[in-house]
């Protein structure tokens, strides 16, 4: 194997503590370097020293989102490849994540193999496959709710008053995944 200092670096950030070590297990066998942090502050400290090469960033952690990490990372060494991972996939969050640097989006669950390809990709695929009917109501009211959060950067009361909504119950709406199409 080689020495330590020319494998690819690789940092995972995921506050599944178990998910994050099957993953980060998964990576070493195929040859990276694996630093692991379970929130946004743990992954920046992480990087600011020795920016990784690549970076697997989960969407929903407590404190910041995912999307923080990505832009700073970016900051921090352009050529970082950053692909986003999430079990909370959205529309809005999926264009805001590539238009803040990540090379791709992925929802969970999602193997080393199927991240690894999403690092190499730096084309888009015309023969993605089309949804076959509409998204269903809930989950349009969970696209919508998405996107006025993101607008909001994030701010949960603002988002509830723009929605006219009161803001409990935009926070049990968000603490359920979303709705399948």
């Amino acid at each position: 194997m080689a020495d330590l200092e020319d494998r690819p670096t690789l940092l995972l950030v995921d506050d599944d503590l178990t998910f994050g070590r099957v993953l980060a297990e998964a990576f070493e066998a195929r040859g990276y370097a694996v630093r692991v942090a379970h929130n946004v502050a743990e992954g920046l400290k992480a990087a600011e020293n020795d920016p990784p090469e690549f970076a697997v960033v989960d969407l929903k952690m407590p404190g910041p989102s995912g999307l923080e990490l990505v832009a700073k990372l970016k900051d921090l060494d352009e050529n970082t490849r950053v692909v986003m991972l999430t079990g909370y996939a959205s529309i809005a969050t999926a264009v805001e994540a590539i238009k803040l640097g990540a090379v791709h989006y992925l929802a969970k669950p999602a193997d080393a193999d199927e991240i690894l390809a999403a690092f190499r990709r730096d084309e888009g695929d015309i023969g993605v496959r089309l949804a076959e009917k509409p998204f269903s109501v809930n989950r349009l009211e969970w696209e919508h709710i998405q996107k006025v959060l993101t607008e909001c950067k994030g701010n949960v009361s603002e988002t509830a008053r723009r929605l006219g909504m009161h803001r409990r119950t935009l926070q049990r709406k968000l603490s359920k995944r979303p709705a399948r199409s």
